[in-house]
């Protein structure tokens, strides 16, 4: 945006020039800092998390790349030989990591949030529903209808 300073004329235009320049300089120094705060907070660990976090997004890039599903095909067979397959040989070993490994790999973040969901459904609050009773429709009971 080009200014013709040579309407200026008198040192009155010239104070009032000198401020709208000081006045503009304040305003594109906040909007300036206003901005690189929204750009900063896009990169904030909570703001992520909100956007991977998500059943459809989680650590899942793009239709080939599933991060959960590798993770998940590494992670289950260790958690699973430590725990279930302990005392167990190295055949059985093998095997359980082979199929918990197949078994990873199909699981995705909607399955993984789906079983969390059904779990967390167990033992949640259950709702006692009363009992329907006598529901009066209004029909008085020694008429013809009855």
């Amino acid at each position: 945006m080009k200014r013709n300073y040579n309407s200026i004329k008198t040192l009155d235009d010239l104070h009032g020039e000198v401020q709208r320049l000081k006045a503009d300089y304040k305003h594109r120094g906040v909007m300036l800092k206003e901005d690189s705060k929204v750009y900063i907070s896009q990169f904030s660990i909570g703001n992520l998390i909100k956007k991977f976090a998500t059943p459809s997004g989680f650590l899942k890039f793009d239709e080939k790349t599933n991060i959960s599903s590798k993770i998940m095909s590494i992670a289950l067979p260790m958690l699973l030989n430590s725990t279930i397959f302990r005392g167990s040989g190295v055949i059985t070993k093998a095997v359980g990591a082979l199929v918990s490994g197949k078994l990873g790999k199909s699981l995705d973040a909607e399955n993984i949030s789906g079983i969390f969901n059904m779990v967390k459904s167990f033992f949640g609050k259950k709702d006692k529903k009363k009992d329907a009773g006598f529901v009066d429709y209004g029909i008085p009971p020694d008429s013809e209808t009855y």
